[in-house]
């Protein structure tokens, strides 16, 4: 597979660019050298390499959700700009 001058005009039209002819020719080439590369991975031999989903262990660091008491009501409202009947009170946004 190969990139095509039309490859790259298509993509710069999606992406709103307006490009030269030289950086169409650069960016054609500059495409193509990083398929020919990715090509070149197809001739690993890789039948004996387990699948994996990620390269490193991934380890969850985040902690154990612990069950607590929610602050008094008055504390919180403390916060509110303006409140009615303990809730806090914002402007509306439908009509």
């Amino acid at each position: 597979m190969s990139i095509s001058i039309q490859d790259v005009e298509h993509v710069a039209k999606l992406a709103r660019l307006d490009l030269s002819e030289e950086e169409k020719q650069t960016y054609m080439k500059q495409l193509n050298a990083i398929l020919q590369y990715a090509d070149k991975l197809n001739e690993l031999d890789t039948d004996q390499v387990e699948p994996t989903s990620h390269v490193m262990e991934l380890v969850n660091v985040t902690r154990e959700d612990e069950r607590r008491s929610s602050w008094p009501i008055e504390q919180v409202m403390k916060n509110a700009p303006e409140e009615d009947e303990g809730q806090f009170k914002v402007p509306a946004v439908l009509d």
